[in-house]
């Protein structure tokens, strides 16, 4: 996988949202002076979607919308993320 396919997958994930495992780890001395894990925490957080990065990605990977997005206020910027999601899952429904 090439650089821009890194980017575009990472700039998707952003625009879409997702969800992220955050591990805690504490760790203590044992009697001999050896570091020893004694705790640890995996909480689950969701990241929302972010309307920057749908932005970013229209216009860095689909030209032809860039003249249509760059006159859209935050409301039809908001309604196209919707309907490229939408798009999205019906794809993958039919890809399954």
């Amino acid at each position: 996988m090439d650089d821009e396919d890194k980017l575009r997958k990472a700039l998707l994930k952003k625009a879409l949202g997702y969800n992220a495992d955050e591990v805690v780890e504490e760790y203590t001395f044992d009697d001999e002076g050896a570091l020893k894990l004694s705790k640890k925490k995996v909480t689950s957080k969701h990241y929302g979607p972010d309307i920057s990065a749908v932005k970013v990605l229209l216009e860095r990977f689909y030209k032809s919308y860039e003249d249509k997005i760059s006159a859209f206020d935050d409301e039809e910027l908001e309604q196209e993320r919707l309907r490229l999601i939408k798009a999205l899952k019906e794809s993958e429904n039919g890809n399954k």
